[in-house]
């Protein structure tokens, strides 16, 4: 009857000293500093001090002990990945600062464990300064773990979600950076297959790096692989040809995936919102995006040339790779460009909106106009005349001027003349006037 009963929970100062994160005169040091036996007071004081960490604290007050894997401790948790749930962890030796992603136990099957095992080994393999490195494996019981180093900062998700769209030059320098990752992985014979702003890791300085490279697969054959045959990736950043074709795909695959993130850097839009997964899945492979502009009208046609050539649905129109990427986003990353509004000739967006004016150049007010873009979609409609032509009014004054004779250059070279005299003139003068004095 005693086995059958459930062990009571620990109290927090009981589970402190059982998980070896506060020694037993820390505690007692604690309560005599606080004089109560408050345990959220005591909680609250041991991580202040620095001796626990506030999610350490929050496993420990539900009774928690076990925050260990292998020589690594637990320190917070950082989210869930692909395969798996990801934690903040310090070497116990080394002292490094690491993240580890850990198989859950619910989610163990033979197809996932050989999965895992096959990210480990991936992951193992690369060393860019643009992905990100993995420093060990190690299993724990039953429970796997890959330690990876830790990358300081926020998801690209989640930087757009919480500052917003991002200029031209930020986008196009952490996309850059991310794109010269996928280089270095394509090089290495892998495709990623899962290519998203989620994926994309960001420190404060602004240094990017790709993440979550367990779906990767080697281009030259997924035979091997455990998923082989299967829709890898998230819907809202698929290419038509890992929807249509998944066992025949090529580095062109994760070019389209990073032209989906792009655009939706600058934009704060996915390229195909709403519906379901079926529902995007069916668009990437027979529509075409929003104009950018619809959503950031600052962006130069240029910016949108290069996103438009990396969502071409055909890959073999699509940007070549992904070094070809980077260096088409360069002079965004090297310094401002000013906004270029041209027209449109290719048909790889919707119907853009109308280019910004300065505030001195509105329309004329016509009662029989056609009604506001803004009214009706944020649509330019070709041979619209709603906006005032300014640019050739600008040119017809230019050329009246032209024809009108001119006095600039007599008057600038009598006044290079007379002015040099006169200075002269004063000089002896003056030199006149102190001689006598």
């Amino acid at each position: 009857m005693n086995q059958s009963e459930p062990k009571p929970k620990l109290t927090f100062c009981e589970a402190a000293v059982v998980s070896k994160l506060v020694k037993p005169r820390q505690l007692k040091k604690v309560m005599e500093l606080t004089k109560t036996d408050d345990e959220s007071i005591i909680a609250a004081t041991l991580v202040k001090s620095g001796v626990i960490t506030q999610y350490q604290s929050q496993q420990l007050e539900a009774g928690r002990t076990k925050l260990k894997l292998g020589p690594y401790l637990v320190t917070d948790w950082i989210g869930q990945g692909g395969m798996g749930r990801v934690y903040k962890a310090v070497h116990d030796v080394m002292g490094r600062v690491c993240a580890v992603k850990v198989l859950p136990l619910e989610k163990m099957t033979d197809e996932s464990r050989d999965a895992f095992i096959q990210e480990i080994r991936v992951q193992a393999s690369l060393d860019s300064p643009y992905v990100v490195r993995a420093y060990d494996a190690g299993q724990d019981g039953s429970i796997h773990y890959l330690v990876t180093e830790f990358v300081p900062g926020i998801d690209l998700r989640r930087l757009v979600r919480n500052n917003g769209v991002l200029s031209m030059n930020h986008a196009a320098s952490i996309v850059s950076q991310a794109a010269l990752g996928l280089q270095y992985a394509h090089e290495m014979g892998l495709i990623h297959r899962d290519v998203k702003p989620g994926n994309i890791l960001v420190t404060p300085d602004g240094h990017a790096k790709v993440s979550d490279i367990g779906l990767a697969a080697y281009s030259m054959g997924l035979s091997g692989d455990v998923r082989a045959g299967k829709i890898v990736g998230t819907a809202d950043y698929l290419s038509p040809e890992q929807i249509r074709h998944p066992m025949e795909l090529s580095p062109a695959s994760d070019i389209y995936s990073l032209g989906c993130t792009l655009y939706y850097c600058v934009t704060g839009k996915v390229p195909f919102p709403g519906g379901d997964s079926k529902s995007k899945c069916k668009r990437h492979c027979e529509q075409t995006p929003w104009h950018p502009r619809r959503f950031n009208p600052d962006l130069s046609e240029d910016f949108v040339d290069v996103i438009a050539d990396m969502m071409e649905k055909d890959p073999a129109r699509r940007t070549s790779s992904a070094q070809e990427v980077a260096e088409r986003l360069e002079p965004w990353t090297d310094s401002a460009i000013e906004a270029i509004n041209r027209p449109i000739d290719r048909q790889s967006w919707m119907p853009p909106p109308p280019p910004n004016e300065p505030v001195a150049l509105e329309p004329p007010r016509n009662e029989n106009t056609d009604s506001d873009p803004a009214t009706s979609g944020g649509f330019s409609v070709p041979g619209h005349s709603g906006v005032a032509p300014s640019i050739p009014v600008a040119k017809d004054v230019e050329i009246a001027k032209t024809n009108r004779p001119s006095h600039a250059l007599p008057i600038a070279i009598a006044l290079a003349i007379a002015v040099p005299i006169s200075v002269l003139i004063g000089a002896i003068i003056g030199f006149v006037v102190r001689g006598y004095g």
